[in-house]
């Protein structure tokens, strides 16, 4: 038998290899292989590297994010973190990482690509799906906290599906903010309205936090019945209140939502559990119905990223890649 060497992908060429809406579709496809029990995702590990300010003090963390994908028959893992600290002062963005693929088969490494490109397509990929889901309406509100490289692909995939009629957008830095409402306004087909205020952008149906904020950033008496929250950060940008208001909570994957981000201290102190998790977005993904009494509800949506989606958006681009005759091979026996 001889096998191919392992194919590297670098960040422009997966670039030009990917739309948004292949992002859109790959997420939807492999949340519907979590409905359906096809696709294998343990939760993820965590490395911190002084994000917590702890030893070694490195302002980062690594996660490790391993998936089988079964609508693809492939296997692999992202190596993913953020970094402050010296990464800043080097002027590199805060997120890093790599994708593995593996042959399940034979368990040969494939490919190896740039991980971070990836990981912010799908990040917006998931919270638009995500939105989908829980609506089946063309049109939707809302409400943005952050105004970072993850909440611009956000904006921008959530267009992919669907007309966003009014943009609420708060940072904490507003010069950040109008920055973001000059880029992002070809995305959206109403007004994108910066605010001084957080509590202005929760006139939105659906909020949406991708912030590092380490302090909750919406007071719960601020959301109204009706509105979907989705704290997409690995801190606590929500106050526990809320969490435990709410009528409903969704998730992506059941114990990693419990043991990461807003969900992690109520976990903990045994106040959310499984039982309190009202279903997950693999299971909304198989019906074409919107979900029944959100208009009436506090809604929590917690897509906080599983290595599943990188590993399925990365081998369609290494197929692509291998196809076109791009990337470059290289033999890691020799």
């Amino acid at each position: 038998m001889v096998l191919e060497p392992t194919l590297l992908l670098n960040e422009s060429t997966i670039q030009s290899l990917l739309t948004m809406h292949d992002f859109n579709h790959l997420v939807n496809e492999t949340f519907k292989g979590f409905g359906e029990g096809t696709v294998i995702n343990p939760k993820k590990l965590s490395l911190d590297l002084g994000e917590t300010g702890n030893y070694p003090y490195y302002q980062g963390f690594m996660n490790a994010m391993p998936a089988y994908i079964g609508f693809q028959d492939v296997a692999g893992q992202k190596w993913v973190g953020g970094f402050l600290g010296e990464r800043k002062e080097a002027g590199l963005p805060y997120i890093t990482g790599m994708i593995m693929l593996i042959n399940p088969h034979l368990g040969t490494f494939i490919s190896v690509l740039e991980g971070a490109y990836i990981s912010n397509m799908r990040t917006g990929a998931q919270a638009a799906c995500a939105i989908q889901y829980l609506f089946r309406k063309p049109t939707i509100t809302i409400g943005l906290y952050g105004a970072g490289m993850q909440a611009r692909k956000t904006v921008e995939a959530i267009s992919d599906l669907m007309d966003i009629e009014t943009l609420y957008v708060w940072n904490h830095r507003r010069s950040t903010a109008e920055r973001f409402k000059e880029d992002m306004q070809k995305f959206v087909t109403g007004d994108i309205i910066v605010t001084e205020d957080g509590q202005e952008a929760t006139q939105a149906e659906v909020l949406i936090t991708l912030t590092p904020a380490q302090e909750p950033i919406i007071k719960t008496e601020w959301v109204k019945p009706g509105t979907v929250v989705f704290p997409m950060g690995s801190f606590q940008e929500i106050e526990d209140s809320l969490i435990l208001k709410a009528d409903k909570i969704i998730v992506d994957h059941v114990s990693q939502a419990l043991t990461r981000g807003a969900l992690k201290q109520l976990n903990a102190e045994g106040k959310i559990t499984e039982e309190h998790i009202y279903t997950t977005l693999g299971e909304l993904s198989l019906s074409d119905k919107p979900l029944d009494t959100l208009t009436n509800d506090i809604t929590i949506c917690i897509p906080i990223g599983t290595g599943a989606m990188d590993v399925a958006c990365a081998y369609e681009a290494y197929q692509r890649a291998k196809a076109k005759g791009l990337g470059t091979p290289f033999d890691f026996t020799c």
